[in-house]
């Protein structure tokens, strides 16, 4: 049954399981060793399952940039209307005077998500950012 537990064992040099140990205690309270490495191995699929070519994905595109440079928002505005199709939303947040933080949503196979990334994260005026991927699927 996919609900049920299977319990089966890990060997690992002690250190690594020190550190581990802090890694998951970092983690809060409501999670401990098992809680932690389902998540660790959700991940590893994850990442792969969004590498694979042709893979429907979701992602969260964070930019910072300077508002103030020359172009540069008429450039964004150019990129997420010529991707209309792939983004789902945008959240725009002022950051202080010169800088503001925007978050783009997009949904479509795994290389446009990445190629419009990339255009964005390229452009210049566009001080940091970057992409999280996951999957669309339903992961247990």
């Amino acid at each position: 049954m996919a609900d049920d537990l299977v319990r089966f064992s890990v060997a690992m040099p002690e250190d690594l399981l020190v550190a581990f140990d802090e890694f998951v205690a970092r983690r809060g309270v409501a999670k401990n060793r098992s809680e932690v490495v389902r998540d660790l191995v959700r991940d590893a699929l994850i990442e792969e399952e969004t590498a694979e070519p042709g893979a429907e994905v979701m992602g969260a595109l964070t930019i910072v940039y300077d508002h103030h440079a020359h172009g540069l928002q008429d450039k964004l505005h150019h990129i997420q209307h010529d991707s209309f199709g792939l983004i789902v939303s945008t959240t725009h947040v002022h950051l202080d005077a010169d800088s503001c933080l925007e978050v783009i949503i997009l949904r479509g196979e795994a290389t446009d998500v990445r190629t419009i990334a990339d255009r964005v994260l390229g452009t210049k005026g566009v001080k940091n950012g970057g992409l999280v991927v996951t999957t669309t699927g339903n992961m247990a």
